[in-house]
């Protein structure tokens, strides 16, 4: 720790979204308003917060789209939001305005996981709020999912760490005894890296991806190379365990990430999961483009990508 005279150095400062000192504390920089849940007047999607877990203070925010048939079930969407595990939440603008049209043109319950940030509390934090979160939505208590949802159409999805988060929800959904059936799983833009940088990716970006990975989980064994960062590193849990029917993996093509991410599209659709995926690039655009100018054609192609993802398993 720097002493009261020693001024704390910074080790790393991403441009206006965070800065992290010598001594492991960081500023926020990114911080979007947050809104309230309630009606979205654009879309009529309602929204209200839940809190699961008094002790930790995990809560979701669920969202209902217009119900135009009371009888008809919608399938649950499982969201993760994105932030490198350090910033962001399910209340802030950014996913807010995200996950309300979403939920209107798939035609979704989404339950939007607010999940515990580093480096308060350091990973696996995250990862067992997010199996939390899961495991309440499949149980349905709530009576929004009840009376509405469809458990047995369950999908995850994420941006960026988000879409990480997914893929170690599908291992552990695998690995765990009457764990929830997944039907899909969208990954988009997700964060993975490694300690050997890939053909295409810039250094830079495997670098930065190894840096946040090892201050966000202080105690990960093989630092880029911990299966939950890297899930193609040696020793990592096999990807034919992948607990769901369909895949989606989408990224931008300028995306320091892009090369990562079609490595483990490359990987999971080369391997015995028995699964189908599929992969979605969008042509000269970077890091969760999506949620910063959602209103672009490019955002607009992709959430109609994302919709006929989720719509391909309805019955007919």
């Amino acid at each position: 720790m720097a002493s009261e005279t020693e001024p704390d150095a910074v080790v790393f400062e991403a441009p206006a979204h965070f800065r992290i000192y010598k001594s492991g504390k960081m500023d926020r920089l990114h911080r979007p308003p947050c809104l309230p849940a309630g009606v979205d007047e654009a879309t009529g999607v309602a929204s209200k917060d839940v809190v699961i877990d008094a002790g930790t203070g995990l809560s979701v925010r669920l969202y209902l789209p217009k119900i135009q048939e009371p009888s008809k079930k919608l399938p649950v969407l499982v969201f993760f939001h994105g932030g490198g595990f350090l910033i962001e939440s399910a209340d802030s603008s950014t996913y807010h305005n995200y996950v309300n049209p979403l939920a209107a043109a798939a035609g979704v319950v989404v339950v939007s996981v607010d999940y515990r940030l580093a480096p308060e509390h350091p990973l696996p934090a995250a990862y067992d709020d997010s199996w939390a979160g899961l495991l309440w939505a499949a149980s349905a208590q709530d009576g929004w999912l009840a009376e509405h949802g469809d458990v047995s159409r369950l999908f995850l999805a994420g941006d960026s760490a988000g879409g990480n988060i997914v893929h170690d929800m599908l291992l552990r959904a695998a690995a765990s005894n009457g764990g929830p059936r997944i039907e899909g799983a969208l990954l988009l833009h997700p964060w993975f890296g490694g300690s050997t940088v890939l053909e295409g990716e810039p250094p830079a970006a495997a670098a930065l991806t190894g840096m946040i990975w090892c201050y966000a989980c202080p105690g990960a064994s093989g630092g880029a190379d911990d299966p939950r960062i890297n899930p193609l590193a040696p020793g990592a849990p096999a990807l034919e365990k992948l607990a769901c029917e369909r895949m989606l993996v989408a990224a931008g093509q300028t995306d320091g990430l892009a090369a990562r991410d079609r490595a483990y599209y490359d990987a999971v659709a080369a391997s015995p999961w028995r699964g189908t995926a599929t992969w979605v690039e969008s042509e000269g655009e970077g890091h969760v483009f999506f949620l910063e100018k959602p209103e672009c054609e490019k955002a607009k192609q992709l959430m109609d990508r994302v919709v006929e993802f989720i719509s391909a398993g309805s019955p007919a």
